[in-house]
């Protein structure tokens, strides 16, 4: 799968979703992200959606840009990402506050020696942050990514794509499961 294949999958109501994933894509559309860390942002956000097309789809063009080890330390992004937006997102919202003074002693150092470039490892976990919807994890990542340099309109570039990517997964899971809706599966 490419994504042109994911472009042409995509139903007709989902047409802006279409678009923007022709858009955002681009380092015109994302600005303030290089071609590279579109790549890794969009790879990052593809496996959060645990989607088979849409990570086949958007595997077939990084491939293109990133290395084998670059892809590597994507999917360990996007997997420590897996564990700690579930840690994290309890600590924040449990109303005991005592568990975030709790130490997480959980293994996390992948964060500490990602094999690509540190800025790059925490656009990938904010977009699989997002995602995810950890909000504790997202203050975090921004605020790592600011200091490193990277632009307000560089962030939200990576946002832009992670939303995409999400919405792409969203439109295709509906679209596998609008025959169950016509065949009378789902009870009224």
């Amino acid at each position: 799968m490419t994504i042109q294949t994911l472009k042409a999958a995509l139903p007709e109501y989902a047409k802006d979703i279409k678009l923007n994933l022709g858009s955002v894509l681009t380092e015109e559309g994302s600005a303030g992200l290089t071609e590279q860390q579109i790549a890794m942002v969009a790879l990052g956000s593809a496996y959060a959606t645990k989607d088979a097309d849409v990570i086949g789809g958007i595997t077939g063009s990084a491939s293109t840009v990133l290395s084998a080890d670059e892809i590597k330390a994507v999917k360990a992004a996007t997997t420590i990402m897996a564990m700690n937006n579930v840690y994290y997102r309890f600590t924040h919202l449990v109303s005991d506050q005592s568990y975030s003074t709790m130490p997480a002693k959980l293994r996390m150092n992948v964060m500490a020696n990602p094999g690509i470039e540190k800025i790059d490892f925490e656009l990938i976990s904010l977009a699989v942050s997002a995602i995810e919807g950890c909000g504790l994890c997202i203050d975090s990542h921004v605020a790592v990514i600011g200091k490193h340099g990277i632009s307000k309109e560089g962030i939200q570039s990576s946002i832009r794509i992670a939303a995409t990517i999400n919405a792409v997964a969203q439109a295709l899971d509906i679209e596998r499961h609008a025959s169950d809706e016509t065949s009378g599966s789902i009870a009224a």
